[in-house]
Formats: C-alpha cells, structure tokens, sequence
C-alpha cells in the first residue's frame, strides 16, 4: 500500500493459477490431505485453494460456513487437481478438534497441517480483557498444539511400504513479525505468536527430521484481521487511519506495500514441499525488510 492509495488497496487478489506457486511433489497428491484452519478468509482461503491447486486434498476448517462454501467455489472455479473439503469446528473446544483430523484422515492420509487462524484485539495493558487474551492463546496457541497431538500420529503413519514419502509430513504455523518483535497495545496477539514460534521448535525436535515444522512471519498482509484493527489502533493512539497503515504498520519497513493472502498462501505451498526438506523448527520470515533494515 502507498501513501496515495485509498481503502479499495485492501481488496486481495484473488488465487489464480498464475499467482500459485505450483510444485511437482511425489506427496501432492489427492490421497494426501492437508488441513487448513481458518480457512474461511484471508491467508486461511488462500493456503487451502493454493494447496489444492497443487494436488492435495484440504480439509478447510471454520466456524464460518459461508466463507468455507466460497474457499470450495474458488477451488471449483479454477477446476484444482485437488479438492477443497470442509468441517465447520471451534479451536476452543477439544473435541472439535480432534473432529477436525478425523474428518480428515477420512478423506486420506494426512501429511499436514497449516494452523492460520486468529484474532486480534488492541488494547494497553491494564485495559486489555482477561477474556480476550484468553480466547486468543486458546486459538492461536492451545488450539495448534492440541491439533497437532492428534494429528503428528497420523503424519507417522502415512503411506505405504512402498511409498518414498511415507511416515513423512509437516505442521506450519502462522507466526507474525509480531512473533520477532512488540509494539504497544497488542499483549495477547504478540505473546501468542511468540509461544507458537516456541511450539513450533518443539514440534520440529520430536518429529525426528521427517515430520517437519516451521513458521511463517510476515508483515502486514490485506485480511479482515488486519484491515479491521485500524480503526482500533487509530483510536488508541490518538492518529488517523492513514496514518496507522503509513507510520505504524509499514513505518519500519522498506516494501511500501502489503503483501497479498495468495503470497504467504505459497510460503505454505513452499515450506510443505519437497524444497522445504530442510525447514525443519524454522522461520519464513517475509517482512518487505522491517525487521532487519533501520
């Protein structure tokens, strides 16, 4: 996003075959199943028809019906080698989620998993709602932990004894710049993406080199979830929206721009592939230079 440009820049691009990075695999495949979490929207949408389109089965999951009925539309509209399915489920309660991998190991092996939902919630500290910061490690911390305890199993078990990819797969964790580094009035957001970074070496060291993990931080990306805390963040600080996408969100880095829900969709595609073997308890960190430039 520039500084000329006005709120119609928040429109993402759609997936297309021409910005899905597409990888030859042996494990993408249709008997090889990914799920997808937060699939509804933003990067969650993206990743699951990306993943799709390089031959996997998805398992998109949500709370949100609609939204999970149009990631399976787009799928169909650019006629995937894959196929979108979908389970309506809520990362607060246990046994949603442990529906979650057995309706995927329904439609095949399971070989990964992309934890991409979330929340956010601005606030200084001693204003921020008990509540809240609870609801936000329950999803985007307790929620791809319990996940993956039921679904690392499964991964072990894939293929067949004649299968090279067998007993092989990976879990990617939507981390954040904010999984690097503070700013002020976001506690929760950053100290969960901070913990799923910490999950994510954990899962790295007991999955013995075949069953990978690895995180993805980016900037800011055109979502709902970064779209709509503006006007939040505005308020708290006392500036104008403008002003918070121009100082505040790309203040620090040296890409002026957002990056769109099918780019970090292909940081997924990227990292579960053969070409991501060595991942292993890593970090994607694509952050148009705001972490590491001054």
């Amino acid at each position: 996003m520039t500084a000329d440009s006005d709120s119609e820049d928040f429109a993402p691009e759609p997936v297309t075959h021409e910005n899905v990075m597409t990888v030859d695999d042996p494990a993408f495949e249709a008997g090889n199943v990914a799920i997808v979490t937060g699939a509804a929207s933003g990067i969650g949408r993206a990743t699951a028809v990306a993943l799709a389109a390089n031959g996997l089965t998805v398992l998109a999951t949500d709370l949100d019906e609609a939204g999970l009925a149009d990631a399976v539309d787009r799928a169909d509209e650019l006629d995937v080698d894959g196929a979108v399915e979908t389970h309506e489920a809520d990362l607060t309660v246990d046994d949603d989620i442990a529906s979650i991998v057995d309706a995927a190991a329904d439609h095949g092996d399971v070989k990964y998993v992309a934890n991409i939902a979330g929340l956010q919630h601005i606030a200084p500290i001693e204003d921020f709602p008990v509540e809240k910061f609870d609801l936000m490690h329950r999803v985007m911390l307790r929620a791809p932990f319990v996940l993956a305890k039921h679904a690392m199993p499964h991964i072990r078990e894939s293929g067949g004894e004649d299968d090279e990819t067998a007993g092989t797969g990976a879990i990617g964790n939507m981390a954040s710049i904010h999984g690097h580094t503070a700013t002020e009035d976001k506690a929760a957001y950053i100290s969960a993406k901070f913990g799923l970074r910490g999950l994510t070496q954990s899962i790295a060291a007991e999955g013995d080199g075949t069953l990978r993990a690895f995180s993805v931080s980016t900037g800011y990306v055109k979502t709902p979830l970064v779209t709509e805390q503006i006007p939040d963040t505005a308020a708290e600080r006392g500036i104008s929206e403008q002003a918070v996408v121009e100082d505040v969100m790309l203040g620090d880095a040296k890409v002026k721009e957002m990056m769109e829900p099918v780019e970090v969709a292909n940081l997924f595609v990227l990292g579960f592939s053969k070409h991501g073997r060595h991942l292993d308890g890593g970090d994607l960190t694509w952050d148009g230079g705001h972490l590491f430039t001054y």
